[in-house]
């Protein structure tokens, strides 16, 4: 077994043995059947009671550090660099605003102790909706011409942070392109298994005049009805 594996069985045996615990449930590669010697451990806790977060998950096995992340979830880091998500709530609801759930929901549900987490789960669609084409490649060329007037002003940081954006969109425009959406909340989640090798280095730009060939390509191939006057002004500040 993995050393996740271990790490897995010991939060479901902690959090069954837990009362204060509604509902549990795990999520990401694990969930998903997917999960090797880099995945993370990935958990939902639901309870009404306060949880000393970093108290519970040191129950698991010791903790090398732990902090809470920018979207409030518990990060903890167990010994090996291996690295626990844990999201602590009060109300299963907040499931039913995901996008999608990425696994089945029995392969998602740990503990249930009112039924309600398997209601939610089930409302939530296994894969995302994906969104059109053409207001695909309009989120490209939103970030593709933020980029372009950064760079030109010189400020190279925020361009590359713009870029990273862009090539964001580059990655979900090729993927839409190949039909290739199973991993479509993180585009770059094994795009060198899913996407053909000249694609997938076609997309890996750090200038906006070679993103904008790739995506100009891409918005062509998608069918998506073309700007004119935008096409023309881009092929000409970016040529």
């Amino acid at each position: 077994m993995l050393p996740q594996e271990h790490l897995i069985a010991r939060v479901v045996d902690l959090c069954r043995a837990d009362e204060r615990f509604d509902a549990v449930l795990r999520y990401g590669s694990f969930a998903q059947g997917s999960g090797d010697e880099h995945s993370d451990i990935e958990f939902w806790f639901f309870s009404e009671e306060e949880i000393d977060a970093r108290e519970w998950c040191s129950r698991i096995a010791p903790v090398t550090h732990h902090v809470r992340n920018e979207f409030g979830a518990d990060v903890v880091f167990f010994q090996g660099l291996v690295r626990g998500e844990f999201h602590f709530a009060a109300d299963v609801a907040v499931v039913g605003e995901w996008p999608a759930r990425g696994a089945t929901v029995d392969d998602m549900v740990v503990v249930d102790r009112r039924g309600a987490l398997r209601a939610v789960l089930e409302s939530v669609p296994l894969r995302p909706d994906l969104p059109e084409a053409g207001e695909l490649c309009g989120r490209f060329v939103n970030w593709l011409v933020l980029a372009h007037h950064v760079t030109a002003r010189g400020e190279v940081l925020r361009a590359a942070d713009a870029m990273a954006h862009v090539r964001r969109h580059l990655l979900w425009m090729a993927r839409l392109a190949e039909r290739s959406t199973e991993h479509w909340l993180t585009p770059s989640r094994l795009a060198e298994a899913e996407l053909p090798p000249a694609l997938l280095a076609s997309v890996d730009v750090t200038a906006p005049s070679a993103a904008w060939r790739v995506g100009r390509a891409l918005w062509v191939r998608l069918g998506c009805p073309v700007p004119t006057v935008l096409f023309a002004e881009l092929d000409a500040a970016l040529s």
